[in-house]
């Protein structure tokens, strides 16, 4: 069928989207060679900001949000997919300049994908989404860095989150001593269902630090960016590492040159984004080895494209966490 439902934006003479629920054809799909009978995909805090007008994430309108997508190949002009087969889609711009997974049909170049791991189905792989693979992206920079557990506690901000519950839960798995970092006293039982040893309070990192702390963490993931990431360099260990992605406190950094120097401290910057299909696919295979979708079930909402728009507000308010799932075509 070329007729699909789709979630769609409208620009309006406000900062608010018409947020609408149309039946479309394949003609308002984005250009792309690979086209995708779309089974699931996720509800990101990036959405929420586009759904809702609080940040400027949509260049084109009309546009299909979501920011990833998982499903099935209908048809394939792309040498590496064939028709059948199972597909997942994340970064590129996708949801934002090109029409993304809220919808029953997703069409991309296939340069965009990569094949679904044998262990994961369409759904369990958007339970990771693009948070569980930024998350994997940044355990593997500590990883690549030759961090052990042995090494000393990693702490992870912004644990409730997408991003940091999935390293929080495969850094545990791993064996890493998990420090997560939240604001949410309601989290506190989840986050040790997940594997953080010690849960930390946000407001005590949220802070300006001194150029130099006392030393608590061989390494860290960092989601939050701002006081908090200048908090975490201040306390890194000799030959520490730090993965940081994400700027939900903002975009400036205030720190000094004295931990890098003094400590030998390493950072790194983790964008999902632009990853390469190798190290994507890297990412992805050792999520499926490393964390089975059950492990995710207890923070995992599933959700319908009529939901979408009260869940995105409810997302921008923090009155959620963990993943939303959309069933697109429940």
């Amino acid at each position: 069928m070329s007729s699909f439902r789709a979630l769609r934006l409208h620009q309006t003479d406000t900062k608010v989207p018409d947020v609408q629920i149309e039946t479309l054809e394949q003609e308002a799909l984005s250009t792309g060679n690979v086209l995708i009978a779309n089974e699931f995909s996720s509800l990101n805090y990036k959405d929420a900001l586009a759904i809702t007008g609080k940040g400027k994430i949509i260049r084109d309108f009309p546009m299909i949000p979501g920011i990833d997508a998982a499903g099935v190949v209908l048809s394939s002009d792309d040498p590496d997919f064939s028709p059948g087969e199972h597909v997942i889609l994340t970064g590129h711009g996708v949801g934002e300049t090109h029409t993304g997974g809220m919808a029953e049909q997703v069409r991309v170049p296939g340069s965009y994908l990569v094949k679904t791991p044998k262990a994961l189905t369409s759904r369990s792989a958007m339970q990771f989404g693009t948070g569980g693979l930024t998350g994997m992206l940044c355990v593997l920079a500590l990883l690549d860095s030759e961090l052990k557990p042995a090494d000393g506690p990693i702490a992870v901000s912004g644990a409730g989150g997408g991003v940091g519950g999935i390293a929080t839960t495969v850094l545990s798995t791993l064996g890493y001593e998990v420090h997560a970092i939240t604001g949410r006293d309601s989290e506190h039982d989840r986050l040790k269902a997940l594997g953080a040893s010690e849960i930390l309070a946000r407001d005590d990192f949220a802070r300006d630090p001194k150029p130099l702390e006392s030393t608590r963490f061989a390494g860290a993931i960092d989601t939050v960016g701002g006081q908090t990431l200048a908090t975490l360099i201040a306390q890194i260990q000799y030959n520490g590492v730090i993965a940081a992605t994400g700027n939900a406190s903002g975009f400036q950094l205030n720190t000094t040159v004295f931990p890098f120097i003094l400590r030998n401290i390493r950072l790194q910057g983790v964008d999902s984004v632009h990853a390469p299909r190798a190290t994507r696919d890297r990412a992805w295979q050792l999520l499926s080895e490393n964390v089975t979708p059950e492990q995710l079930d207890a923070s995992t909402r599933m959700i319908g494209l009529e939901a979408i728009q009260q869940t995105a507000h409810q997302l921008i308010d923090n009155q959620v966490a963990g993943r939303i799932l959309i069933d697109v075509n429940a």
